[in-house]
Order: structure tokens, then sequence, then C-alpha cells
């Protein structure tokens, strides 16, 4: 066990450096995976969403929406919730790793909406060692992510939202100094922006509602995790989406929703004899970098579109009170190489609900993310409030 967690927490902590080293390997049509640091900032950290194959941006709003899509929150139905999720991560590797997340909002009013999440990610414990083998500490390496939101209606269809983000990385907890390099912890601030339209619906001689999304998540400063001068894009993501709802009868409902996903992060170029011969210099600055990401492929826009992960999923609710949820994640085998099934249930029970959501991995044997469970349970405060249209 100790060898699995050692390797994993290598490759977290030194990812980018070695990633770095690696670009004269990038050959064409081979794995070219956009890296970044603190890549737990976006992994689903919810029941629902992750059940319906990790979307959430244009679903209907709940007390989650902040790392989705905070501006859907003025449309939320409760007047204030909060919301508790779990998760054991790798499980089939190490044992006492997981992702913890506390979020909660409340309105202000009609108009305005205020959010808060905390975001934790616990790698265990590990036993550091010099090079003879000799044991010298133990270290617990963390992450966690402070987030606040504020979200405000336009219009009766169309809301918009700023979140605000500080990111602490100690992933290096009890490392040695290495050749010179003294290791710390990564410290980032960060932003989103955010956005959400929606209406009514009529299709099938059914009324329902279809909703448009937009989230671009985790702008901010390059992270490093030493002294030296090498830093680290954060995960800048642009998540774009829609969703419809349909209302079958007076008991039964159907929601589906498909969310698509850019990094705006600068891709490795191909490297010959040192020279960048496709592709661009990644060493560059935050803006820049986000515009270069569209257009800096080595193997041109056939990359760029493989650079677009997406997700869709579909949610079956009996009168708001049970709810079957599945969904399927697609990231191209150079990118990642992610994709997996979901399912899931929820229960509302007056003003507690329950989630629960199951991941089914179908690349790869053996799979570290297979079997991967995530619990949520949500308090909805205060009154219900009218809903917007």
């Amino acid at each position: 066990m100790r060898l699995y967690k050692t390797s994993i927490l290598a490759v977290c902590a030194f990812f980018p450096l070695l990633s770095a080293m690696a670009q004269t390997e990038v050959k064409r049509n081979q794995i070219n995976s956009v890296s970044t640091a603190v890549p737990f900032l976006t992994i689903a950290p919810d029941s629902r969403s992750a059940a319906m194959g990790d979307v959430g941006v244009a679903t209907t709003p709940d007390v989650n929406s902040l790392h989705w899509n905070p501006a859907k929150y003025v449309f939320a139905e409760s007047d204030a919730s909060v919301a508790i999720s779990f998760s054991p991560w790798l499980r089939g590797l190490v044992n006492d790793m997981y992702l913890s997340y506390l979020t909660g909002y409340k309105k202000i009013d009609r108009m305005q909406t205020i959010a808060g999440s905390l975001r934790y990610f616990n790698m265990g414990s590990i036993q550091f060692t010099n090079e003879e083998g000799r044991e010298l500490k133990t270290g617990r390496p963390n992450e966690f992510a402070l987030d606040v939101a504020y979200a405000r209606l336009f219009s009766e269809k169309v809301s918009a939202a700023l979140a605000f983000r500080y990111v602490r990385s100690d992933i290096s907890s009890g490392l040695p100094s290495q050749q010179g390099a003294k290791a710390k912890a990564g410290n980032s601030f960060a932003a989103d922006i955010a956005m959400y339209y929606h209406s009514d619906l009529e299709l099938l001689d059914k009324s329902g509602t279809w909703a448009f999304g937009l989230d671009i998540s985790n702008i901010g400063n390059k992270m490093s995790y030493s002294n030296e001068q090498f830093k680290t894009f954060l995960p800048i993501n642009m998540r774009i989406g829609g969703s419809i709802g349909l209302n079958l009868d007076s008991y039964n409902k159907m929601n589906f929703a498909v969310d698509f996903n850019k990094l705006l992060v600068p891709t490795p170029p191909l490297y010959e004899n040192g020279e960048i011969v496709r592709g661009k210099e990644r060493d560059v600055g935050v803006v820049k970098g986000m515009f270069q990401s569209f257009t800096d492929a080595p193997d041109g826009f056939s990359e760029e579109m493989h650079e677009i992960s997406y997700g869709m999923g579909l949610e079956y609710l009996y009168r708001e009170v049970f709810a079957l949820r599945t969904g399927y994640f697609h990231e191209h085998p150079t990118k990642g190489n992610r994709r997996y099934f979901t399912m899931g249930v929820g229960l509302q029970m007056n003003m507690i609900a329950l989630d629960f959501s199951y991941l089914v991995a179908t690349s790869g044997r053996n799979n570290p993310l297979n079997n991967t469970l995530r619990f949520t349970v949500i308090l909805n405060l205060g009154k219900e409030v009218q809903k917007t249209q």
C-alpha cells in the first residue's frame, strides 16, 4: 500500500515538472494531455451531478450550484439550503483518500443570492523515506478551496454570478528539499464568471422548461510548489451546456442535460532537438494562455476538438420526492481518457434530501475511478419561494 500511495503522491507533487520535461516526447496523434495544478477543483463534488455524467451548468438549480454555475441560485425554490458531500477517492489504490464538500446559499431578496463552499481533498497519510529507505517523517498531503459567490437576477429569465476562490495545495507535506529546490505549499486566488438563461417550453404536448448555462471557472494566478520559478496553471475551465425539463403528468417529470468542457490552458507543444516545431510556447501569462488555448494544439483543429470533453445526463422525478439518474462522461483517449457511465438515486424527505451516485469506468483495465461512490445530504432551510418564470 505504501508503494501505491508514494507513487500517487509523487505524480501529484511533480506532475507539472514531469510534463515539462516530457514535452520532447510528444508526437503526432499520441497522448498529449493538458496538465494543471490542483486538478481536484474539476472533480464533481456532489452526488446529483455525478450521477448524471458530471453535468450541471444548465440543470435545475440546487444547493450545489456553486461548483457548476452559481448564476442558477437566484432561480432556486428554497430560500436557503446547506449540503455536505463525501466521496472516497481512488479506493482501488488507497484506502484513506477522500473528497469532502460543504456548501450553502441564502437569498438576500428576490433578485440576489449569496453562497459559499469549502472543498477539502485528503490524500491520506504517507511515510517519507530517504534514498537509503530510512523513514523520515509521516505527512498528510491535502488540498482545499474556499469559495464565496454572488448571483443576481437581470431579467425574468437571465441571471449572472461572480465567485471568488482561495486555493491551498499542501501536497509536499513533510517532503525534504530536493537539489536546492525547497518544497512548499501552493497558494492561489481565482474567480469564476457565470450566466444562466431559462424559459418555458412546450414539446410533444407537454409543458416544461429549457435552459442554457455558461461558466468559466478558476481564472487565477499560477501556482508554485517550490522556491523555483516554475509555475503551473490552475485548471481554468469553460463549461457550456443546456437542459430540457418536461412535465410528463402531474406526478412525473424528466430532465435531460448536456455539458461541454474545455480547459483554457495551453497545450504542450511538439519539440524536436529542443525546439518547438508544432504548437506554441506554454510559459505565458494567464490571460494570454486562456486565449492561446483555442489555437495552440500541435495537431491543429482536430486536436483542439479532442480537448473538448462532454457529459450527458438523464433524471426522472416522481412527485419531486424520488429521483432516478443516469449519465455518461467522455474524454478523448489522448487527453486523459476518462470515460464512464454513472447512475444514482435521490430521496426528498420534508426538509432533508439524500443523494447517492455510483461510477462505472469504461476505459482501461483496473481503472482507479471504477466503483467511485458519492454521498450527499441536503438540508433545505427557510421558506419555499415562488418560482421565477
